[in-house]
C-alpha cells in the first residue's frame, strides 16, 4: 500500500480546486504513485534542488512536483500554477526561499494589506 502525503504549500493550493479539478488532481497522482512504485518513470522529468530530487508532473493547469520517500510515501512537495514566477524559479533551479514561495500567494498580499488598515 502507498500513500500520497502534500506539504503545507500544496495544500494551499488543493484548496483553491474546484471539486472536478480536485478528482481529476488525485486521479492522476494516485495512477502515477502505482507507476512511480514499480519504478521511477523514465519519462517523468527530474529536477534536482540541493540533495533532493524532484519529479515534474503537468496535470492541468499544474504543475506538480514530487519525490519519492521510502519505498510507500510519495510526497507532493509543491503545487505550481503554469507559466508563473514561481515555477520557472523553481525548475530553473535557481535560489528561491519557502517565504519567497508564500509571498507568490496572493492571500499573503491581503494579509499585508489588511496590516496597513489597522
Amino acid at each position: 500500500m502507498h500513500q500520497i502525503v502534500f506539504s503545507d504549500q500544496s495544500m494551499v493550493e488543493i484548496r483553491k480546486l474546484n471539486s472536478i479539478e480536485l478528482l481529476a488532481l488525485i486521479d492522476q497522482l494516485s495512477a502515477l504513485a502505482n507507476e512511480m512504485f514499480k519504478g521511477a518513470p523514465k519519462d517523468l522529468p527530474k529536477i534536482r534542488r540541493g540533495r533532493t530530487a524532484f519529479y515534474r508532473v503537468k496535470i492541468g493547469t499544474l504543475r506538480v512536483y514530487l519525490a519519492l520517500k521510502d519505498k510507500s510515501v510519495l510526497y507532493c512537495h509543491y503545487i505550481i500554477p503554469q507559466h508563473t514566477l514561481t515555477d520557472f524559479i523553481f525548475r530553473s533551479n535557481l535560489p528561491i526561499s519557502d517565504e519567497q514561495m508564500i509571498e507568490q500567494h496572493s492571500s499573503f498580499w491581503k494579509y499585508v494589506d489588511s496590516l496597513k488598515k489597522k
